[in-house]
């Protein structure tokens, strides 16, 4: 062939119409240590019981794809960086890794989409179960861990959301608009009715009319979602049943149309964004995230309690000490993490009393501490000593990098779901593929 081009070099063959002579092996596509087969082989070792349970009652139809298949698709797809049903089916297609978990089936990107939202709840306890086989290994050991937040965008516009004050407004002045279009219809009724006799009328204006009483009714819904937001918190600040019941909403408080359990929330990086308050606790040794969770509140202060029992509850065990920035400082949460009976449960804390400014040496206070010292106080003067400052001088290298890893390397930065549930149990997938990528790593460097 190369001859008669009047080229001398003779070159591998290349025959891209020639045909497999044998059917290809699928392991033969991939390196033996890819990533692919860490994967698939984790996979089979988790309990995926729940999800075949709901296709068990299923007696007509179609059969449905191995749940197995599925999850590794899934999982694999959050490994690499592809999040999106549509990409994954893209990758069906064009990626031999996703070919080789799939072995030969071409589930679209509804089935895929599907599979995600009927099984989320078993989909979110994967990372318990990745979680406790990795402590079961060795591969973390719970002594001193770091915790700390940030900011995830929903999947919703901060433009599509609306001030209680703004509600206001807009209710009185569409109620208005409303009592003025029917007024105008009677009219309209009262002349055709003179001109061609009753029954005949023009649709536009009643479909107007529809499409306002229908935002009305949107904007009523909204303002008593931030009505009972105004109670809740009155109610867990601890004020009387009076207080409680005449609390309200701040004239500046939003609620978002289209994931009305976001918030707006000021992000490090980006301004004031429409999102969820993600938390990790990080080991320190592993980089391991051995506690997840989601909150739609843009304040730290009250996460340290809950995310103690997070990972008492995902990890099987409670870490012997944290580090936190000031964001988590508070003598409430102190007062928790000291106030354990049991010594042996009793979590040691090294959490940042205010912001430190760039490049400012801490100074360690001489004398002892003044009577009736707060915790703030104490926990202040700790950081100050070598030993403090040293600890806490570990945090950025424990938990800020996994926050990097995700969102910068697998380029994580907005969820795919709506709804508080559906956000954490996809934020549980975020925190589940990072841990199977430490492992890998570990395994395989």
């Amino acid at each position: 062939m190369w001859q008669k081009w009047g080229m001398s070099k003779p070159y591998k063959t290349y025959q891209p119409e020639q045909e497999l002579l044998l059917p290809p092996s699928l392991k033969d596509w991939l390196p033996e240590k890819h990533l692919a087969y860490f994967v698939s082989e984790v996979v089979d070792e988790l309990d995926l019981s729940g999800i075949y349970a709901v296709y068990e009652k299923e007696a007509r139809g179609q059969p449905p794809y191995d749940p197995r298949m599925m999850t590794k698709l899934l999982v694999y797809g959050y490994c690499v960086g592809v999040y999106s049903a549509r990409k994954i089916q893209q990758r069906l297609i064009e990626d031999v890794a996703f070919r080789v978990l799939a072995a030969g089936n071409e589930p679209d990107f509804r089935t895929i989409a599907d599979f995600r939202k009927i099984h989320l709840e078993a989909l979110k306890g994967l990372f318990d179960q990745v979680l406790k086989m990795a402590v079961e290994l060795g591969a973390a050991k719970l002594g001193r861990v770091a915790l700390d937040g940030s900011k995830v965008k929903a999947n919703a516009s901060k433009h599509k959301a609306m001030s209680y004050e703004r509600m206001e407004e807009q209710e009185e002045a569409i109620r208005e608009q409303v009592k003025e279009m029917l007024a105008q219809a009677e009219a309209v009724d009262r002349e055709e009715d003179a001109r061609y006799g009753k029954g005949c009328t023009g649709d536009e204006l009643p479909k107007e009319l529809q499409r306002r009483e229908t935002r009305l009714k949107q904007i009523r819904e909204a303002k008593r979602a931030l009505e009972r937001r105004a109670r809740e918190k009155a109610q867990a600040e601890g004020r009387s049943a009076e207080e409680v019941e005449k609390a309200k909403p701040e004239a500046k408080d939003q609620y978002n149309f289209t994931d009305p359990e976001s918030r707006i929330m000021k992000s490090s990086s980006e301004g004031f964004v429409q999102a969820y308050n993600t938390q990790i606790v990080v080991e320190a040794e592993s980089q391991l995230i051995v506690g997840q969770a989601v909150t739609p509140a843009a304040n730290d202060k009250e996460q340290v309690a809950p995310m103690m029992q997070a990972v008492e509850e995902q990890c099987g065990e409670r870490p012997g000490a944290v580090i936190a920035d000031s964001g988590y400082c508070s003598e409430k949460n102190l007062e928790h993490l000291e106030s354990e009976k049991k010594p042996k449960k009793r979590i040691e804390a090294f959490i940042a009393t205010g912001r430190q400014k760039h490049g400012e040496r801490r100074v360690c206070a001489r004398g002892p501490l003044p009577k009736g010292a707060t915790r703030v106080e104490r926990m202040k003067r700790k950081l100050q000593t070598k030993a403090g400052a040293a600890i806490y001088a570990a945090r950025k290298g424990i938990v800020e990098p996994v926050f990097g890893q995700i969102k910068q390397a697998r380029g994580f930065r907005r969820f795919s779901l709506r709804g508080l549930a559906k956000v954490k149990a996809e934020w549980a997938l975020v925190c589940t593929a990072h841990n199977l990528l430490k492992r890998y790593r570990a395994c395989y460097g």
